[in-house]
């Protein structure tokens, strides 16, 4: 099976019956293919070159894959990510941030998010796309980038684990709204920052709600009704976390990637001290990850994180905005730099702040 690490991708926990041993990398410039061999994970092809692709995401029925480019519109690909067509009629916005895939009531639904904040969907493997005016209709003066050119986009498409018709739209920056029919109708759930990166349920208790943002992780036990800043700016932890994954088999058992503070303190200091940090109570207690082969507050930010459990085993990628691709194939307790030398994995210009590391 061939997985996906991308910025703005859907499915980023997995299960197989095997380890996968291809993974397509969404980068600045194109699609990355790596490939396990005998010698470990190589580089083997390049598509889509001069692309910023910031999501990929595959319909598990049909096996299409999606991509969605900064500034480009939707590709698809029908041969595993080989090949590409541009599949974007009706796509009014062309600067595509996230892209998931749900299949509800027997049909296949591919989602879009756009910069500015608009979301549309196609129902037919992206020949054509709807908008769904409802989510822009929320916007509000909140709605507010704080990099130029100062426009929100919806950065993450997430679903209820047991009802793929309850879509979640995180809005950076812009807070967190949810549908519960599909994406006609949204309404706001308040109660944290506003400066949303991604939701993701624990479908063990779908109840538990986490949300990586701009002021750390929250999390509520009651769908949202009310929220738990459990770890903010200044904590061991960092202050601004995006990637968040679990263990298919036991979701209490997460990883969450976090930068000490934002990307305008990248800029400045020409670091994203990042940490990686584990709970193995369900996101109530967190602890640093100290692991062979990883860093304590390495420079380079992760930007897309997906972890694939198999035979009782769990392997996790982390790209990063640095070109390189952490690998670990024990569930976080090892790691090492399995691929150096990609273009960078970034949402938007966040590489920007590290382009003078001769490693990037």
């Amino acid at each position: 099976m061939t997985i996906a690490v991308s910025h703005g991708g859907g499915a980023t926990v997995l299960t197989a019956d095997a380890p996968s041993e291809e993974a397509l990398i969404g980068t600045v410039d194109g699609v990355v293919r790596v490939v396990r061999g005998a010698a470990g994970w190589t580089a083997a092809e390049r598509t889509l070159e001069g692309m910023h692709v910031h999501a990929l995401a595959q319909d598990p029925r049909s096996g299409v894959w999606f991509c969605g480019a900064e500034h480009g519109g939707v590709y698809a690909s029908e041969d595993d990510g080989h090949t590409w067509e541009k599949r974007d009629f009706g796509l009014a916005e062309r600067n595509v941030y996230s892209i998931s895939v749900a299949e509800a009531d027997g049909a296949t639904l591919v989602y879009a998010g756009t910069e500015p904040a608009h979301l549309f969907v196609s129902a037919d493997l992206g020949l054509t796309w709807t908008e769904k005016p409802s989510l822009h209709a929320q916007e509000t003066d909140e709605w507010r980038f704080p990099a130029p050119p100062h426009v929100a986009h919806l950065k993450h498409i997430s679903f209820h684990p047991d009802d793929p018709r309850v879509v979640y739209a995180s809005i950076e920056q812009g807070g967190l709204y949810r549908s519960t029919d599909g994406g006609e109708t949204f309404a706001e759930i308040p109660g944290m920052y506003n400066d949303v990166h991604r939701l993701i349920s624990n479908p063990a208790q779908p109840e538990r709600m986490f949300v990586t943002g701009g002021m750390g992780l929250w999390l509520s036990r009651d769908d949202g009704g009310t929220w738990d800043n459990v770890f903010s700016r200044g904590s061991a932890f960092g202050g601004y976390p995006d990637q968040l994954v679990y263990k298919p088999s036991d979701p209490s058992f997460m990883l969450v990637t976090s930068g000490q503070e934002s990307p305008g303190a990248w800029h400045r200091n020409g670091t994203a001290e990042t940490r990686i940090s584990r709970s193995r109570d369900a996101g109530e207690s967190w602890e640093v990850v100290s692991a062979p082969g990883l860093d304590d507050k390495f420079a380079a930010s992760v930007e897309a994180m997906t972890l694939e459990e198999a035979g009782g085993a769990a392997q996790v990628f982390a790209a990063t905005s640095h070109g390189e691709l952490l690998w670990s194939e024990d569930g976080g307790e090892t790691w090492e730099v399995a691929v150096r030398g990609m273009p960078a994995v970034s949402k938007g210009n966040h590489y920007h702040a590290f382009a003078s590391d001769p490693r990037r």
